[in-house]
């Protein structure tokens, strides 16, 4: 293996393997294809390079593959998703009375323990994602609850006792709220939180499970024939790519002569999760990978991505960088700057798509540009040995829990 640290002259790129985590997210990981396909083509053709899809050449999970043709060098990569979409699924599948009493958890989980003060000081946008949820739901509820009592009332000019007949529309004006949720995102986001809260940081034990079967596939690419093998994790894909990484090297399961094992971290929100008490097993990762040589990590947010903890290092703010600390390196993908003026101006309030520009096409693109990391002729640590840090990023620990798992 090349070292990140003795990187100085690695050989051609040729081959890669791709192995991408997402978020919270419920759909079906083709998704991803999609996306990867359209704004790929979209970044090829601004940037001048090749870039072919076709289907994907692998066992195991969903993937494609992406045959691209870059400063004059052809390289071979295989993507594919680590699936736990089923599981987000699941624990989305609650009726109304269910995610309001889960609201009420999941508030008292930040706000009891402090973490939401403490996660507050980092960045607001964040935050704020998480309190969108929780008092647009109160507001439906009350809507819900007003057009009762005003319903109620006028039944009341006929009996008195009718006025209590009124409460039979909050079941259907709140059903009416679930079924638009498509556009509001309230239920969406509740569950996404609660999902991290319900065990205060700690993993549920379904997650676990499929943290194994990740870093198997991870361990069996590691032993086959290519130059590459890149882990993305992005959004709340990045915290359990941490714990992935964590558990595969302290198995022994990266090969010295192997393939160069990097990790990119995407729009990641790590904090939410290692702030909170029982988070231990994330926080001891967070501290062990960030002195590992076995691999590269690079990660990218934006400040211009609300749903981040954009520049904030997650090892550092979470109050556990251990001495020898060399990872992660932070850097932006400064959407105002590699987005032009008007593209920036037509995204700039799009919340969510934002959070997802990391995969996307950027008309005036700088040093990150996703296409030419996961399909390019330099592997992660090539691309990126010698950056320095961005000097806006945010180191300060002000994390309450800092206890590790044993």
């Amino acid at each position: 293996m090349i070292k990140p640290d003795t990187a100085t002259h690695a050989p051609e790129m040729r081959t890669r393997r791709v192995f991408y985590i997402p978020g919270y997210d419920p759909i079906h990981p083709r998704r991803y294809r999609e996306l990867y396909r359209k704004e790929g083509a979209a970044q090829a053709a601004i940037s001048g390079y090749e870039l072919t899809l076709s289907p994907k050449q692998l066992d195991g999970p969903y993937g494609w593959h992406v045959s691209s043709t870059q400063d004059g060098k052809t390289v071979e990569s295989d993507v594919q998703v680590l699936y736990w979409a089923d599981l987000v699924r699941d624990s989305m599948d609650l009726g109304i009375t269910q995610t309001y009493l889960q609201l009420l958890r999941t508030a008292w989980t930040y706000i009891g323990s402090g973490a939401l003060w403490r996660l507050m000081r980092l960045r607001k946008g964040p935050v704020i994602a998480a309190l969108y949820p929780v008092v647009f739901l109160l507001v439906q509820l009350m809507l819900a609850l007003l057009l009762a009592w005003g319903i109620g009332r006028g039944l009341a000019l006929a009996h008195p006792l009718a006025a209590w007949a009124g409460l039979a529309v909050v079941p259907f004006v709140l059903g009416w709220f679930k079924k638009q949720d498509g556009k509001f995102f309230a239920y969406y986001l509740m569950h996404d939180y609660a999902y991290s809260a319900h065990f205060k940081g700690a993993n549920p034990p379904p997650l676990e499970g499929r943290i194994e079967e990740f870093r198997t596939l991870i361990a069996e690419a590691l032993t086959t024939d290519v130059d590459e093998v890149l882990v993305i994790g992005h959004s709340s894909g990045a915290h359990l790519a941490v714990s992935i990484l964590s558990d595969l090297i302290r198995a022994g399961e990266v090969p010295a002569e192997g393939p160069q094992l990097n990790f990119l971290s995407l729009g990641q929100v790590v904090p939410m999760v290692s702030f909170l008490p029982e988070a231990k097993r994330l926080r001891a990762d967070l501290a062990y990978l960030a002195t590992r040589a076995e691999l590269f990590w690079l990660d990218v947010t934006a400040p211009g991505d609300g749903c981040a903890f954009a520049l904030c290092d997650p090892v550092a703010v979470t109050g556990v960088a251990p001495q020898g600390k060399r990872w992660p390196i932070v850097i932006s993908a400064a959407f105002t700057q590699t987005l032009s003026p008007a593209r920036w101006k037509e995204l700039r309030w799009r919340f969510f798509r934002l959070h997802f520009q990391y995969l996307c096409a950027f008309d005036q693109p700088g040093d990150y540009d996703y296409f030419r990391i996961t399909a390019g002729p330099l592997a992660l640590h090539q691309r990126f040995d010698g950056r320095v840090p961005s000097k806006s990023r945010i180191e300060a620990p002000v994390n309450k829990f800092t206890s590790v798992a044993a």
